[in-house]
């Protein structure tokens, strides 16, 4: 990992039978947008916009929010999805929806991922927008019975169902599928969402898994079941895997930077990872979490320094605003990468204006050349 790197350098990901060269190492970070008024998990124009607008802001790769496996996997009912539903007609639509995106970010020179995710016990929650009271939506309006992999934790949740065997080997499956799907879809890559306190977070901590059975108790245990999901992606997908991971749960008790970086090694073990997002929290909703600019790059450093024997590019992200402070994050080759999130919605050009505000020679930052009157 050692040497001297740039944001504006590009990076090979590594899977299984194809590697995908990425432009930089400026990635739009997964954030939901609420944005399927149907109910079907189908993008819309909506997201085609946002997504492409990235690309031709000069991001080397974007990633989609949180894709869900399986309709009750969803983070809301507004969420996006990649599953089958059974019926020709709405797979087709769902697919071309899919592919329509990813062909415009590829049109533009970017790569694209999609985030496959089930949120357990944290699904089926009110969109995250201004104007709608927090909390779950109700079965009459929609809403669904979550399941997670413990009835109850140290935590208060939408009464999760515990998941006996069969439900976990169904949602193996369902990963497996959607993996394949994606493959089909063209996504270049598929990120492993484990982070937040959704259902392989929630597997992997001591403070949401109480089981007593092979799927609980110590680290190998309970990252049996997180490691069975990697396998089923693999299976389904032989481009580069990613996988997101909360680094801590900021509270006595919960995972620890230690515990994921032996997670993100049997991952790799098993099926070869190319990229580790490092985040942090979302598991208890009372997160004492230390915010502030750059706030989880330690986590994300300790991280990787645990990981130097292998080739994976761990990436960083969390309040990381300015070319400066990117480009310092990632200068020492610990970091391979940073990953932005709001600072991207507040301006899709992040990138060039972090090239502009570096000196880069505009050569190097990809704008479109439609765009060549503002730089």
């Amino acid at each position: 990992m050692a040497g001297h790197r740039s944001i504006f350098d590009p990076v090979v990901l590594t899977g299984a039978d194809r590697d995908v060269t990425v432009n930089n190492r400026m990635f739009v970070a997964p954030m939901c947008m609420y944005s399927c008024p149907r109910r079907d998990g189908v993008p819309t124009d909506f997201h085609l916009v946002h997504l492409g607008q990235f690309a031709g802001g000069g991001f080397g790769l974007v990633m989609t929010e949180a894709c869900a496996v399986d309709p009750v996997g969803r983070i809301s009912p507004l969420d996006l999805g990649l599953w089958d539903t059974g019926d020709n007609d709405t797979d087709r639509a769902m697919i071309a929806a899919h592919r329509r995106i990813v062909d415009q970010v590829h049109s533009r020179g970017a790569a694209i991922g999609v985030q496959l995710s089930h949120a357990g016990g944290k699904a089926g929650s009110t969109p995250s927008l201004p104007g709608v009271d927090k909390g779950w939506v109700p079965v009459s309006d929609g809403g669904w019975k979550t399941v997670a992999p413990s009835a109850a934790g140290d935590r208060s949740m939408n009464a999760p169902t515990a998941l006996d065997e069969p439900g976990q080997r169904k949602i193996i499956g369902q990963f497996r599928r959607a993996a394949e799907l994606a493959a089909e879809c063209g996504y270049d890559v598929v990120q492993i969402h484990g982070a937040h306190g959704y259902l392989i977070h929630e597997y992997l901590s001591p403070l949401a898994n109480k089981r007593t059975d092979n799927f609980g108790g110590d680290l190998g245990n309970r990252m049996r079941f997180p490691l069975q999901i990697a396998r089923a992606v693999r299976e389904g997908f032989s481009g580069p895997v990613g996988l997101r991971v909360s680094a801590t749960d900021w509270v006595d008790g919960g995972i620890t930077p230690d515990d994921n970086a032996e997670f993100a090694a049997r991952v790799d073990e098993a099926i070869g990872l190319a990229w580790l997002d490092v985040s942090t929290g979302g598991l208890t909703g009372a997160d004492p979490v230390p915010t502030g600019p750059g706030y989880q790059v330690p986590v994300a450093r300790t991280i990787a320094r645990k990981l130097d024997d292998r080739s994976i590019l761990v990436s960083a992200v969390g309040i990381i605003t300015t070319g400066h402070q990117a480009e310092t994050i990632v200068a020492d080759g610990v970091i391979g990468a940073v990953s932005i999130g709001r600072a991207a919605l507040r301006d899709p050009l992040w990138p060039l204006t972090a090239g502009r505000e570096l000196g880069v020679d505009r050569s190097r930052l990809g704008f479109p050349a439609q765009y060549h009157k503002a730089f």
